[in-house]
């Protein structure tokens, strides 16, 4: 496994950072806790020491069986990733979905980050966690209801007092990027990026290539389209959120898959799967700092964590990025 720090932090995470959302169950058709439990537990046995949760995931789910498989592991050999921001309690800031828990209730999802709500949030996911302090707190998502300043005071708060060690966030562009920091240094930006979504390149990649800033790539698999396992007519279990996702479409769904193939050698050449192709080359894109990679069993964590022992020449990424050239997505 490779290591890299965090801005100019001293906090040191694993370029294969274990993406705990699906361990939650919530948007992908349930979840097995011992399993995931498990999963967690290999992904660090093979070097992946950084876990990224949040509260929304499963409703507190995810956060309790994150808390669950680091009750045997030494606290302070892994990284711990947790938000703020979404509440599904409270009909509080600005309304941003309908979803269902778990349970197959209605709820309704709220972004909200006022000052006491993110305190609030702190202290709920330390007792979830199992732990007396988060290594990355980040805002989930932009709260326009309550200014920047306010919500990242809070975190400065939550540093001062040793429950959090550094503040991060996700899905904020340049200029909120620059406000938040403007508050208390800011390490990370955790933001879409795949084959398919690089819309950061654009403008975020540069700002966080400027300002020294990493980034933590989610969804690098497309949720499990990029692995090349999804075929046309694939059935989701009932929630699950990449039904209805554009790029699931059967259309896209075979152009995806021609993009695959056009690569696959590359992977075959080095005895990997496409999975560990897409990963690697993702990782080793500038700017990009972290690759946040789900699973929900143990083969599939230490399938992940291979993926780092790749090499690619400067050759293979271009005949990688070339292939990208020609994919067009409806």
């Amino acid at each position: 496994m490779e290591y890299r720090k965090l801005g100019e932090s001293d906090l040191e995470a694993s370029v294969i950072t274990f993406g705990a959302w699906a361990a939650g169950g919530w948007m992908w058709g349930g979840t097995e806790r011992r399993e995931a439990v498990q999963a967690i537990k290999a992904a660090f046995d093979a070097g992946v020491t950084s876990i990224d949760t949040a509260p929304v995931y499963g409703q507190g789910l995810s956060e309790e069986i994150v808390g669950e498989a680091i009750k045997e592991l030494p606290r302070d050999k892994v990284q711990i990733f947790t938000k703020f921001g979404l509440r599904w309690d409270a009909p509080v800031g600005q309304f941003y979905f309908k979803s269902k828990d778990n349970a197959g209730r209605d709820i309704d999802i709220h972004k909200y980050a006022g000052r006491e709500s993110v305190i609030k949030e702190c202290e709920t996911s330390l007792k979830l966690l199992g732990t007396d302090y988060i290594d990355l707190y980040q805002i989930h998502w932009d709260d326009p209801t309550t200014p920047i300043e306010e919500s990242y005071e809070a975190v400065r708060l939550l540093i001062e007092q040793g429950k959090v060690r550094y503040a991060g966030v996700c899905n904020y562009n340049d200029e909120q990027m620059k406000a938040a920091n403007s508050v208390v240094n800011i390490v990370s930006n955790q933001v879409p990026y795949s084959m398919l979504n690089r819309g950061i390149e654009e403008v975020v990649v540069p700002y966080c290539v400027a300002n020294k800033k990493s980034i933590l790539a989610y969804s690098p698999l497309e949720r499990g389209l990029l692995t090349g396992k999804i075929k046309p007519g694939h059935q989701f279990n009932e929630g699950d959120h990449r039904a209805g996702h554009k790029f699931y479409t059967p259309d896209n769904i075979n152009r995806v898959n021609d993009l695959l193939n056009k690569i696959r050698p590359i992977a075959e050449g080095k005895g990997a799967s496409l999975a560990q192709l897409v990963l690697r080359w993702t990782v080793e894109k500038p700017g990009i700092t972290v690759a946040l990679a789900g699973a929900r069993n143990a083969e599939q964590a230490l399938q992940n964590a291979k993926s780092m022992e790749l090499k690619l020449s400067v050759e293979e990424m271009e005949i990688i990025d070339s292939a990208l050239e020609e994919l067009s997505i409806a």
